[in-house]
């Protein structure tokens, strides 16, 4: 997907750039600074000694060296002082003039620390922000890959009322789904197994009828006792005719559509392509939100994909939440996945 949030340590991702949070005179430091510096080598202080530092918002790129990755863009942050000396401005400066490098360097994949979230002490949840919102403005017109590389996920639950209240609705729904789940597990096994032995019979055995007299069909049986996650899949249309279907219908452009969803563009070339291809659910559902679906149209959609939501899988009742609320911000929703160590929508 193009914008990926991931716990990893930065100086070994190989992508074609990672960003350093360096310090004006660009000579090393600590922190994310000193790291990158040990991990790439001599080499890249001796450049960096040519560069003449760097001001505050500003980037400037060395190779790589030693590291996996090719090059290192050196970006300053503006350090914290409550929030009045223009530090904002400035450190959506650093993403700016930070990706800006990476695209006039051929760059396809970029990885971000959270700049100025360490000693510089601006607070990290607003600096998330900061990351995910000049990266997704990039995004729109540039095809790129962007990490966002977070280690502390606490940091997005302290003092935040919607995920306070994404919490409270997992409690209510994934522990009442969990009470009985092994009855209803072996519910469904032994209707399964009374539905495979009803159809089983030869054709002069008659199968058994329903407490209402009907006979029971294979179709009605079995959405009772496969599992809520994936579904066999019965239809006439698939789920790439459908979501063409739906972004003609919201007259969307494809483009529009994708981005919207997170999606690489390649992936969805597959997809066009491809009347039979089966996403992932991450995906299937990255394109719900993208097209603003009720609960009601992404359950269709999903089935279409041979998948369901179900309140005993977290992911699922996450995603039901901002369904339901209608925010169909995709990066918001996967700021509350990766929160709960589920996985991220896109593809």
């Amino acid at each position: 997907m193009p914008l990926q949030i991931i716990r990893a340590d930065i100086t070994k991702l190989n992508c074609d750039a990672i960003v350093n949070a360096a310090n004006s005179t660009l000579l090393g430091g600590g922190g994310v600074d000193g790291a990158i510096h040990r991990a790439a080598g001599p080499e890249l202080l001796e450049e960096c000694r040519t560069l003449g530092g760097c001001k505050t918002g500003e980037a400037k790129i060395t190779k790589g060296y030693n590291l996996p990755a090719k090059y290192v863009i050196h970006t300053v942050g503006p350090v914290w002082q409550g929030g009045n000396r223009n530090e904002k401005e400035l450190l959506e400066s650093c993403y700016d003039n930070s990706l800006r490098l990476a695209r006039e360097h051929k760059c396809e994949s970029v990885a971000f620390p959270l700049i100025s979230a360490g000693v510089y002490g601006y607070p990290k949840k607003e600096a998330f922000d900061i990351a995910v919102k000049r990266s997704a403005e990039f995004l729109r017109d540039n095809d790129m890959t962007v990490y966002i590389v977070v280690f502390d996920k606490e940091a997005f639950l302290e003092s935040s009322r919607l995920f306070s209240d994404i919490k409270q609705y997992i409690d209510d729904n994934y522990a009442l789904a969990h009470r009985d789940e092994r009855s209803v597990e072996l519910q469904r096994r032994g209707m399964a197994k009374e539905a495979m032995a009803d159809f089983a019979r030869p054709p002069a055995a008659k199968p058994k009828k329903s407490a209402g007299g009907k006979i029971k069909s294979l179709k009605s049986i079995l959405p009772d006792f496969t599992t809520a996650n994936e579904i066999p899949v019965i239809v006439d249309e698939s789920f790439s005719q459908m979501l063409l279907r739906k972004i003609d219908e919201k007259g969307m452009t494809d483009s529009e559509c994708y981005k919207k969803a997170n999606i690489d563009r390649r992936l969805f070339s597959k997809i066009r392509s491809d009347v039979h291809y089966k996403p992932s659910k991450p995906t299937a559902v990255a394109f719900a939100i993208a097209l603003e679906l009720d609960l009601e149209e992404t359950e269709e959609l999903l089935l279409k994909a041979g998948f369901a939501l179900s309140h005993s899988i977290k992911f699922d009742i996450i995603v039901e939440y901002f369904i339901k609320n209608r925010i169909y911000d995709i990066f918001k929703i996967n700021e509350a996945l990766f929160a709960f160590d589920q996985s991220l929508l896109g593809g």
